[in-house]
């Protein structure tokens, strides 16, 4: 869900239709991409240097094996899809789901999955893997956290950088077990938040604990700003607030984590909903679900000087939203959010253009969605070709299917 003005080349138009008065926009549509998949779930976009752009998938077979796959977008089709790896011993969670980035200046991929350990059911690994230069290989996979400790390690952000490294941010539970024989969810210490710099022959750099205390299953993501590296995460307090806090690395040094929005949301337990955020040069946008004071909203903090400081927060929903959000800048002036909305017959996906001024240009529910856990997370990504989203449709029978579609005026 990495988003970065800094990685992505965009179309000289406007995909959305924004008129000469930017107070209106065209109604927004949906312009399907098949894809060959089957028993599929879990999609993820990620968009590179050059404005290419790739999807990355969970396929299940006989519900014992899973594939992760990978396909490129090219003239408005996806590539015959290729295999990154496979297991029947990983960690497949609707909310925590594998990615994939390219290296810069290079043809290499890295991809990330979940693996598990035999100790118990939370326990499982980051597991990292690096194509050969012509994406046809994959190398024997690698782990970033070197703990060495069974605990869940997962919500994994891979986020591209100036330097040519990959930055992978992830949660990490080493201090989360009270024990060597305790295997208990969320028994024990803090979740932590932690991050490293990959390089393309596997070596890791720059290996930080980024918070010492986050909440335990909510999704990272990460962007460059011209100041340098920003991570967004859901915090969590000794008193169990849990609002969404950032950390940016400025002149080499992390700084410490500060609070987006002071929602004040007491929760005694995960909501699994984490933030979203945006980078072009010295803008940056986060967005983000609350339920503080048992209302559901969908926010969003602009700022113009690298995350240092934010706008008032804008609230922009008036149903009923779960949240599951995603973020792009469109171009510098203005971006797009996606969320998931409940409404009486089920849940819908919501896109709403907003410009850098904070005002609301376009809110538009743009397709139907299952409300349940198996519909996952709508993934919003801008290309060369255009914003594509990718979302999982629930089938009658439970199964599910990865859907594409290219969002046109």
């Amino acid at each position: 869900m990495h988003k970065s003005i800094l990685y992505l080349l965009f179309s000289t138009t406007l995909i959305l239709g924004c008129q000469s008065n930017e107070q209106t926009f065209d109604p927004i549509k949906l312009e399907a991409i098949p894809l060959e998949s089957t028993n599929s779930g879990m999609p993820n976009l990620f968009t590179n240097s050059a404005g290419d752009l790739y999807l990355s998938w969970i396929e299940k077979v006989e519900d014992s094996l899973a594939v992760l796959q990978y396909a490129q977008l090219n003239n408005g089709q996806w590539s015959s899809p290729q295999i990154i790896a496979k297991g029947t011993n990983w960690f497949v969670n609707w909310a925590d789901f594998p990615s994939m980035a390219q290296f810069p200046n290079t043809k290499q991929l890295m991809g990330h999955w979940l693996q598990k350990r035999a100790e118990g059911t939370y326990d499982y690994d980051v597991h990292l893997s690096i194509s050969e230069p012509s994406g046809a290989k994959w190398n024997p996979s690698f782990i970033p956290h070197r703990d060495s400790i069974a605990a869940e390690h997962g919500f994994v952000t891979l986020a591209p950088l100036a330097n040519g490294n990959i930055q992978a941010v992830w949660l990490d539970g080493r201090n989360t077990k009270a024990g060597a024989d305790s295997h208990e969810h969320g028994h024990g210490g803090a979740m932590t938040l932690r991050t490293a710099e990959v390089d393309s022959e596997g070596r890791l750099h720059e290996e930080y604990e980024l918070d010492a205390r986050v909440c335990d299953c909510c999704q990272t993501d990460a962007a460059l700003s011209a100041a340098g590296q920003i991570v967004v995460y859901r915090d969590r307090s000794p008193s169990e607030i849990r609002d969404i806090a950032l950390v940016r690395k400025v002149d080499e040094r992390w700084l410490s984590p500060q609070i987006i929005g002071q929602d004040q949301w007491q929760i005694n337990g995960c909501p699994v909903n984490g933030p979203a955020i945006a980078a072009n040069n010295k803008k940056v946008a986060v967005a983000w679900f609350t339920m503080a004071n048992d209302t559901p909203k969908v926010q969003v903090a602009l700022s113009i000087d690298n995350a240092a400081t934010f706008s008032k927060v804008l609230n922009l929903t008036a149903n009923d939203p779960i949240g599951r959000v995603d973020i792009l800048f469109i171009d510098e002036e203005h971006l797009a959010i996606s969320w998931i909305d409940g409404t009486e017959e089920g849940a819908n996906i919501q896109v709403t253009i907003l410009n850098m001024k904070g005002e609301v240009l376009q809110q538009q529910t743009v397709a139907a969605i299952d409300p349940s856990r198996k519909s996952g997370f709508p993934i919003l990504e801008q290309g060369t070709e255009g914003i594509v989203l990718a979302w999982t449709m629930v089938k009658e029978d439970q199964s599910t299917e990865v859907k594409t579609a290219f969002i046109r005026k």
